[in-house]
Protein backbone atom coordinates (compact mmCIF):
# COMPACT_ATOMS: atom_id res chain seq x y z
CA UNK A 1 0.00 0.00 0.00
CA UNK A 2 1.22 3.18 -1.18
CA UNK A 3 1.32 5.97 1.85
CA UNK A 4 1.48 9.75 0.83
CA UNK A 5 2.38 12.24 4.19
CA UNK A 6 -0.87 13.95 5.35
CA UNK A 7 -0.44 17.70 4.77
CA UNK A 8 0.58 20.23 7.36
CA UNK A 9 -2.04 20.02 10.17
CA UNK A 10 -4.42 17.79 8.49
CA UNK A 11 -6.01 14.78 10.70
CA UNK A 12 -6.82 12.15 8.69
CA UNK A 13 -9.31 9.08 10.47
CA UNK A 14 -12.84 6.81 10.33
CA UNK A 15 -15.51 7.49 13.08
CA UNK A 16 -17.09 5.29 15.03
CA UNK A 17 -19.73 5.43 11.98
CA UNK A 18 -17.15 3.92 9.61
CA UNK A 19 -17.21 7.31 7.87
CA UNK A 20 -13.92 8.96 6.88
CA UNK A 21 -13.17 12.69 8.13
CA UNK A 22 -10.61 15.28 7.13
CA UNK A 23 -9.51 18.35 9.75
CA UNK A 24 -7.04 20.63 9.63
CA UNK A 25 -6.05 21.63 12.92
CA UNK A 26 -3.50 24.29 13.74
CA UNK A 27 -2.70 25.11 17.22
CA UNK A 28 -4.60 27.69 18.52
CA UNK A 29 -7.19 28.10 15.90
CA UNK A 30 -10.79 26.50 15.71
CA UNK A 31 -10.18 23.19 13.27
CA UNK A 32 -11.79 23.58 10.43
CA UNK A 33 -13.47 20.35 7.85
CA UNK A 34 -12.38 19.54 4.56
CA UNK A 35 -13.63 17.46 2.10
CA UNK A 36 -12.69 14.42 0.57
CA UNK A 37 -11.33 12.60 -0.63
CA UNK A 38 -8.12 12.89 0.31
CA UNK A 39 -5.43 15.10 -1.82
CA UNK A 40 -8.64 16.07 -4.32
CA UNK A 41 -9.03 19.17 -6.13
CA UNK A 42 -11.55 20.08 -3.53
CA UNK A 43 -9.45 18.98 -0.78
CA UNK A 44 -6.70 20.77 -1.95
CA UNK A 45 -8.57 24.11 -2.31
CA UNK A 46 -10.52 23.85 0.90
CA UNK A 47 -6.85 23.07 2.33
CA UNK A 48 -4.91 26.10 1.29
CA UNK A 49 -8.17 28.87 1.80
CA UNK A 50 -8.37 27.44 5.62
CA UNK A 51 -4.10 27.92 5.32
CA UNK A 52 -4.16 31.58 4.01
CA UNK A 53 -6.32 32.54 7.57
CA UNK A 54 -9.75 31.65 6.74
CA UNK A 55 -10.02 30.39 10.29
CA UNK A 56 -10.96 32.41 13.48
CA UNK A 57 -8.41 31.80 16.51
CA UNK A 58 -9.76 30.25 19.82
CA UNK A 59 -8.50 32.91 21.78
CA UNK A 60 -11.09 35.02 23.14
CA UNK A 61 -12.93 34.64 20.03
CA UNK A 62 -15.34 37.42 19.15
CA UNK A 63 -14.87 39.00 22.41
CA UNK A 64 -13.94 42.82 20.74
CA UNK A 65 -17.50 42.72 18.60
CA UNK A 66 -19.72 40.76 20.93
CA UNK A 67 -23.18 42.38 21.41
CA UNK A 68 -24.35 42.09 24.80
CA UNK A 69 -27.14 39.74 26.21
CA UNK A 70 -26.00 37.47 22.91
CA UNK A 71 -25.03 33.86 22.27
CA UNK A 72 -21.47 35.59 21.29
CA UNK A 73 -21.21 37.36 24.55
CA UNK A 74 -22.09 34.50 26.71
CA UNK A 75 -20.16 31.78 25.17
CA UNK A 76 -16.80 34.32 25.16
CA UNK A 77 -17.69 35.19 29.28
CA UNK A 78 -18.15 31.19 29.92
CA UNK A 79 -14.52 30.61 28.27
CA UNK A 80 -12.78 33.08 30.81
CA UNK A 81 -15.09 31.45 33.95
CA UNK A 82 -13.41 28.79 35.86
CA UNK A 83 -16.30 26.81 35.05
CA UNK A 84 -14.50 26.25 31.78
CA UNK A 85 -10.56 27.22 32.54
CA UNK A 86 -10.63 24.60 35.54
CA UNK A 87 -11.26 22.02 32.51
CA UNK A 88 -8.33 20.04 31.10
CA UNK A 89 -6.97 21.21 28.23
CA UNK A 90 -8.05 17.90 26.05
CA UNK A 91 -12.05 18.85 27.45
CA UNK A 92 -11.63 22.37 26.81
CA UNK A 93 -10.96 21.58 23.10
CA UNK A 94 -13.73 19.41 22.95
CA UNK A 95 -16.31 21.46 24.69
CA UNK A 96 -14.99 24.50 22.19
CA UNK A 97 -15.63 22.49 19.03
CA UNK A 98 -19.12 21.52 20.29
CA UNK A 99 -20.13 25.43 21.56
CA UNK A 100 -18.56 27.37 18.02
CA UNK A 101 -20.48 24.78 16.28
CA UNK A 102 -23.39 26.22 18.18
CA UNK A 103 -22.23 29.75 18.30
CA UNK A 104 -21.80 30.01 14.17
CA UNK A 105 -25.43 29.21 13.69
CA UNK A 106 -27.31 31.39 16.85
CA UNK A 107 -24.31 33.43 18.24
CA UNK A 108 -25.79 36.77 17.63
CA UNK A 109 -29.35 35.91 18.99
CA UNK A 110 -30.40 37.20 22.41
CA UNK A 111 -29.90 34.50 24.92
CA UNK A 112 -33.40 35.54 26.64
CA UNK A 113 -35.08 34.57 23.43
CA UNK A 114 -34.11 30.82 23.70
CA UNK A 115 -37.16 28.90 24.81
CA UNK A 116 -37.48 24.87 25.38
CA UNK A 117 -39.23 24.98 21.71
CA UNK A 118 -36.19 25.95 20.03
CA UNK A 119 -33.91 23.89 22.17
CA UNK A 120 -36.18 21.11 20.55
CA UNK A 121 -35.41 22.06 17.24
CA UNK A 122 -32.10 22.91 17.24
CA UNK A 123 -31.40 19.28 18.94
CA UNK A 124 -33.73 17.78 17.12
CA UNK A 125 -32.41 18.57 13.50
CA UNK A 126 -29.15 17.06 15.00
CA UNK A 127 -30.37 14.31 16.18
CA UNK A 128 -31.95 13.15 13.09
CA UNK A 129 -28.63 12.82 11.80
CA UNK A 130 -26.42 12.18 14.99
CA UNK A 131 -28.02 11.78 18.18
CA UNK A 132 -24.31 11.37 20.03
CA UNK A 133 -23.97 15.13 19.05
CA UNK A 134 -27.43 16.11 19.54
CA UNK A 135 -26.84 14.63 23.44
CA UNK A 136 -23.46 16.48 23.71
CA UNK A 137 -24.79 19.78 22.78
CA UNK A 138 -27.67 19.16 25.23
CA UNK A 139 -24.89 19.07 27.70
CA UNK A 140 -23.00 21.84 26.95
CA UNK A 141 -26.20 23.93 26.72
CA UNK A 142 -27.72 22.88 29.99
CA UNK A 143 -24.41 24.28 31.83
CA UNK A 144 -23.59 27.06 29.84
CA UNK A 145 -27.74 28.04 30.68
CA UNK A 146 -27.33 27.08 34.12
CA UNK A 147 -24.84 30.23 34.06
CA UNK A 148 -26.75 32.46 31.81
CA UNK A 149 -29.11 32.38 35.19
CA UNK A 150 -26.37 32.97 37.35
CA UNK A 151 -24.98 35.86 35.37
CA UNK A 152 -28.85 37.37 34.78
CA UNK A 153 -29.12 36.71 30.70
CA UNK A 154 -32.15 35.17 31.81
CA UNK A 155 -34.82 33.65 35.04
CA UNK A 156 -34.98 30.58 34.21
CA UNK A 157 -32.99 27.52 32.31
CA UNK A 158 -35.09 26.36 28.89
CA UNK A 159 -32.52 23.50 28.41
CA UNK A 160 -33.89 21.52 31.65
CA UNK A 161 -37.26 22.15 30.14
CA UNK A 162 -36.65 20.34 26.17
CA UNK A 163 -37.42 16.83 25.51
CA UNK A 164 -34.26 14.61 26.20
CA UNK A 165 -32.78 12.63 23.61
CA UNK A 166 -33.34 9.33 23.86
CA UNK A 167 -31.01 6.86 21.38
CA UNK A 168 -28.94 3.80 21.85
CA UNK A 169 -25.09 4.11 22.08
CA UNK A 170 -23.34 1.48 20.53
CA UNK A 171 -20.22 2.57 22.16
CA UNK A 172 -16.94 0.95 21.23
CA UNK A 173 -16.54 -2.58 20.40
CA UNK A 174 -15.30 -4.36 22.99
CA UNK A 175 -11.87 -6.76 21.47
CA UNK A 176 -12.68 -10.18 21.53
CA UNK A 177 -10.02 -12.94 22.74
CA UNK A 178 -9.98 -13.52 18.57
CA UNK A 179 -9.13 -10.03 18.04
CA UNK A 180 -6.64 -9.96 20.86
CA UNK A 181 -4.91 -13.26 19.45
CA UNK A 182 -5.27 -12.19 15.63
CA UNK A 183 -3.56 -8.64 16.80
CA UNK A 184 -0.79 -10.41 18.43
CA UNK A 185 -0.38 -12.78 16.07
CA UNK A 186 0.20 -10.13 13.18
CA UNK A 187 2.28 -7.69 15.16
CA UNK A 188 5.33 -9.80 16.99
CA UNK A 189 6.97 -8.57 20.29
CA UNK A 190 9.61 -5.77 19.52
CA UNK A 191 7.04 -3.81 17.35
CA UNK A 192 5.68 -0.04 18.60
CA UNK A 193 2.58 -1.74 17.97
CA UNK A 194 2.69 -4.54 19.92
CA UNK A 195 3.99 -2.78 23.07
CA UNK A 196 1.33 -0.45 22.66
CA UNK A 197 -1.35 -2.49 22.47
CA UNK A 198 0.35 -4.85 25.29
CA UNK A 199 0.52 -1.43 27.97
CA UNK A 200 -3.68 -0.81 27.19
CA UNK A 201 -4.43 -4.53 27.73
CA UNK A 202 -2.12 -5.14 30.92
CA UNK A 203 -2.93 -2.09 32.55
CA UNK A 204 -6.73 -1.07 31.85
CA UNK A 205 -5.47 2.72 31.11
CA UNK A 206 -7.14 5.37 29.10
CA UNK A 207 -5.61 6.67 26.20
CA UNK A 208 -4.83 9.91 27.79
CA UNK A 209 -2.92 8.41 30.86
CA UNK A 210 -1.18 4.75 28.34
CA UNK A 211 0.52 7.86 26.06
CA UNK A 212 1.95 9.25 29.09
CA UNK A 213 3.22 5.98 30.73
CA UNK A 214 7.38 6.14 31.11
CA UNK A 215 9.80 4.57 33.12
CA UNK A 216 9.61 7.11 35.74
CA UNK A 217 6.05 5.11 36.54
CA UNK A 218 7.66 2.03 37.19
CA UNK A 219 8.06 1.42 40.58
CA UNK A 220 9.38 -2.13 41.54
CA UNK A 221 6.78 -4.16 40.95
CA UNK A 222 4.00 -1.90 40.21
CA UNK A 223 3.29 0.55 37.77
CA UNK A 224 2.43 4.25 40.05
CA UNK A 225 0.72 7.19 38.01
CA UNK A 226 -1.63 9.39 38.38
CA UNK A 227 -4.87 9.81 36.30
CA UNK A 228 -7.25 12.41 35.94
CA UNK A 229 -10.62 12.75 34.68
CA UNK A 230 -13.35 15.80 34.65
CA UNK A 231 -11.04 17.35 37.30
CA UNK A 232 -10.43 14.38 39.60
CA UNK A 233 -7.41 13.02 40.09
CA UNK A 234 -7.14 9.16 41.24
CA UNK A 235 -3.38 7.54 42.11
CA UNK A 236 -3.43 3.95 40.58
CA UNK A 237 -1.18 1.40 41.29
CA UNK A 238 -1.03 -1.23 39.19
CA UNK A 239 0.41 -4.53 39.61
CA UNK A 240 3.20 -5.89 36.73
CA UNK A 241 2.39 -9.16 35.50
CA UNK A 242 5.03 -11.29 34.84
CA UNK A 243 4.16 -11.76 31.10
CA UNK A 244 4.37 -7.83 31.25
CA UNK A 245 6.98 -7.76 32.91
CA UNK A 246 8.92 -9.46 30.46
CA UNK A 247 7.70 -7.02 27.47
CA UNK A 248 9.24 -3.95 29.80
CA UNK A 249 12.67 -5.71 29.94
CA UNK A 250 12.88 -6.90 26.11
CA UNK A 251 12.03 -2.35 25.74
CA UNK A 252 14.84 -0.09 25.22
CA UNK A 253 15.31 2.76 27.65
CA UNK A 254 15.50 5.27 24.76
CA UNK A 255 12.31 7.77 25.37
CA UNK A 256 10.74 8.97 28.45
CA UNK A 257 7.52 7.41 27.44
CA UNK A 258 6.64 4.34 25.78
CA UNK A 259 4.52 5.21 23.12
CA UNK A 260 6.37 7.29 20.42
CA UNK A 261 6.38 8.29 16.70
CA UNK A 262 8.70 6.89 14.64
CA UNK A 263 10.62 10.52 15.40
CA UNK A 264 10.78 9.25 19.10
CA UNK A 265 8.36 11.76 20.04
CA UNK A 266 4.94 10.92 22.33
CA UNK A 267 2.06 10.62 20.81
CA UNK A 268 -1.09 13.09 21.01
CA UNK A 269 -3.95 11.34 21.88
CA UNK A 270 -6.35 11.52 19.19
CA UNK A 271 -3.16 10.62 16.71
CA UNK A 272 -2.75 7.59 18.73
CA UNK A 273 -6.36 5.86 18.65
CA UNK A 274 -5.64 6.57 14.88
CA UNK A 275 -2.62 4.89 14.54
CA UNK A 276 -4.52 2.05 16.72
CA UNK A 277 -7.10 2.08 14.65
CA UNK A 278 -4.99 1.56 11.46
CA UNK A 279 -2.84 -1.56 13.46
CA UNK A 280 -5.81 -3.14 13.75
CA UNK A 281 -6.97 -2.61 10.30
CA UNK A 282 -3.91 -4.29 8.65
CA UNK A 283 -4.08 -6.50 11.69
CA UNK A 284 -7.34 -8.13 9.64
CA UNK A 285 -9.49 -6.87 12.35
CA UNK A 286 -13.27 -6.07 12.63
CA UNK A 287 -13.82 -1.84 12.06
CA UNK A 288 -13.47 0.09 14.90
CA UNK A 289 -11.58 -1.70 16.98
CA UNK A 290 -10.14 1.22 19.04
CA UNK A 291 -7.71 1.83 22.26
CA UNK A 292 -11.02 2.18 24.57
CA UNK A 293 -12.04 -0.98 23.07
CA UNK A 294 -9.12 -2.82 24.85
CA UNK A 295 -9.68 -0.65 27.70
CA UNK A 296 -12.89 -2.64 27.58
CA UNK A 297 -11.92 -6.06 27.25
CA UNK A 298 -8.67 -5.66 30.13
CA UNK A 299 -11.73 -4.72 32.40
CA UNK A 300 -13.57 -7.91 30.92
CA UNK A 301 -10.93 -9.97 31.24
CA UNK A 302 -10.35 -8.84 35.17
CA UNK A 303 -14.04 -9.93 35.53
CA UNK A 304 -13.21 -13.03 34.29
CA UNK A 305 -10.89 -13.66 36.70
CA UNK A 306 -12.87 -13.52 39.40
CA UNK A 307 -12.29 -10.18 40.48
CA UNK A 308 -14.75 -7.88 42.24
CA UNK A 309 -15.83 -4.32 40.57
CA UNK A 310 -13.99 -1.93 43.43
CA UNK A 311 -10.84 -4.26 42.11
CA UNK A 312 -11.12 -4.31 38.53
CA UNK A 313 -11.45 0.15 39.37
CA UNK A 314 -8.34 0.07 41.37
CA UNK A 315 -6.54 -0.92 38.28
CA UNK A 316 -8.43 1.12 35.51
CA UNK A 317 -9.37 4.41 37.57
CA UNK A 318 -12.85 4.03 36.70
CA UNK A 319 -15.09 6.48 38.80
CA UNK A 320 -18.21 4.86 38.34
CA UNK A 321 -18.76 0.93 39.65
CA UNK A 322 -21.65 0.89 37.18
CA UNK A 323 -19.16 0.84 34.40
CA UNK A 324 -17.54 -1.94 35.87
CA UNK A 325 -20.95 -3.90 36.64
CA UNK A 326 -22.02 -4.84 33.86
CA UNK A 327 -18.52 -6.65 33.36
CA UNK A 328 -18.88 -8.33 36.48
CA UNK A 329 -22.47 -9.36 35.76
CA UNK A 330 -22.20 -10.51 32.42
CA UNK A 331 -19.05 -12.98 33.81
CA UNK A 332 -21.39 -14.03 36.40
CA UNK A 333 -24.14 -14.45 34.27
CA UNK A 334 -21.98 -16.99 32.58
CA UNK A 335 -20.91 -19.04 35.00
CA UNK A 336 -24.64 -19.48 36.59
CA UNK A 337 -25.51 -20.66 33.42
CA UNK A 338 -22.86 -22.80 33.23
CA UNK A 339 -23.36 -24.06 36.89
CA UNK A 340 -27.20 -24.41 36.08
CA UNK A 341 -26.50 -26.61 32.82
CA UNK A 342 -23.68 -28.52 35.08
CA UNK A 343 -26.24 -29.53 38.11
CA UNK A 344 -28.82 -30.45 35.10
CA UNK A 345 -26.90 -32.61 33.63
CA UNK A 346 -23.57 -33.68 34.91
CA UNK A 347 -20.16 -32.57 34.33
CA UNK A 348 -19.05 -33.16 30.41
Amino acid sequence: MIRHKLPKYVRHYQDRTGAWRIYLRRPKMLQVPLPGPLFSEAFWIAYHKAMEGGTKTVVDVGSSRTVAGTFDALITAYYKSSAFTTLAKSTQSTYRNQLEKFREAHGTKPVAALKPKHVDAILGEIASKFPPQANKLRKRLLKLMSLAVKWGYVTENPVQNAEHIKYKAKGYPTWTDGDIEKFRRHWQEGTPQRLAFEILLYTGLRRSDAVKLGWQHIQGDYIVATTKKSGDVVELNIPIHGSFRKILDSTERKHLTFITTAYGAARSEKAFTNWIIEAAREAGLPPHRSPHGIRKAACRTLAESGCTALEIMSITGHRNIKEIETYCVAVNKKRLAHSAVTKAHGAA
